[in-house]
């Protein structure tokens, strides 16, 4: 879906923005010169021509992940963004505008905690498809963690190690599940990434940050607590992601419309979004290899290095990366 809003309502400020997003030329929508902003939610494959479209129009875009399927692409709308010379371009991780993420966030960056060691993270589904492959689960969930971990620490990750283990009976033929995902930051913190698709339970989502003078620990969705007369004591967990999430995309998107009618964004951006898919490929060749892996951070493709700590920016003319596979139109 693409969606395009124009200024003109005259409505209250929080509403201000006249929706629409009936069309089946994507371009089309971009290019009305009516629309003052973009919000794309289509297939992955299709976001790089997307984006490009507006910043060619030089107007601001809620692009939800990922930013492009493939690192190459990705990179260059980093360049292409920073020679425009402001930022258009925001990221729909939405774990940024959750109350606990930012919670947890200003304690770390308090000193609350002191110096941070160990994040130490927990992303569970109750069910999945067979289309949500190892691989899929690196792109398509791992990502979230990867953009935790960075909006946590202010670092960026520099390797990643895959650990299959054993999988879940249901699990289909060849697939990994659940997964123990290792990533290790630029100042050595270690970052650990539980990963299990098919839980047959509930949604469940934790994120502790170990630090020198303690720890904290956010999502145990710990609501109304029941102490039952057969012994049993304990809540709900979220049957999915829209439960835990909504207020997060709520504010996402009131943020970004906000920040929009002023030509601009307000969350992760063109960088964010970049770095996620740059770990992700390091994260898919761990998968493939056994190895550790390290990070590439100039559109470059991963590769294995001995101590995998070394983190390489800018490169002038980024070469193909393994291209992702489309997270929404190879859906069943």
């Amino acid at each position: 879906m693409v969606s395009g809003f124009s200024q003109s309502t005259g409505t209250p400020a929080s509403r201000q923005a006249s929706i629409w997003a009936s069309c089946t030329a994507p371009g089309e929508a971009i290019n009305d010169p009516d629309v003052d902003a973009v919000l794309l939610a289509t297939p992955g494959a299709a976001h790089a021509a997307q984006i490009n479209a507006c910043l060619d129009r030089g107007i601001p875009v809620l692009c939800e992940k990922p930013l492009t399927t493939d690192i190459a692409s990705a990179h260059a709308i980093v360049q292409k963004e920073k020679a425009l010379g402001r930022q258009l371009i925001q990221v729909g991780f939405m774990r940024r505008f959750d109350a606990e993420h930012v919670a947890l966030k200003n304690l770390i960056t308090s000193g609350g905690l002191g110096n941070p060691l160990m994040v130490h993270c927990t992303h569970r589904n109750p069910a999945v498809g067979d289309h949500f492959t190892s691989e899929f689960m690196i792109r398509d969930s791992v990502v979230h963690e990867v953009d935790s971990a960075r909006y946590l620490l202010g670092e960026e990750l520099t390797s990643v190690q895959v650990i299959k283990g054993a999988a879940t009976g249901i699990a289909p033929n060849g697939i990994n599940d659940p997964m123990l995902v290792i990533f290790e930051t630029e100042s050595g913190r270690i970052v650990t990434d539980e990963i299990f698709a098919r839980t047959q339970v509930a949604y469940e989502v934790r994120t502790e940050v170990v630090g020198e003078k303690g720890s904290a620990l956010i999502g145990l969705d710990q609501n109304l607590q029941v102490k039952s007369s057969d012994g049993r004591w304990g809540g709900q967990l979220a049957p999915g992601f829209v439960q835990r999430f909504g207020a997060a995309y709520e504010t996402e998107l009131q943020r970004w419309v906000d920040a929009a009618r002023t030509g601009t964004i307000d969350g992760p951006g063109a960088w964010d979004g970049f770095a996620a898919v740059a770990v992700c490929e390091a994260g898919v060749e761990a998968l493939r290899t056994g190895g550790k892996v390290a990070v590439r951070l100039d559109g470059g493709v991963s590769s294995f290095h001995p101590s995998a700590r070394q983190v390489i920016f800018d490169a002038d003319e980024p070469e193909p990366g393994i291209t992702a596979p489309d997270l929404i139109g190879d859906r069943p």
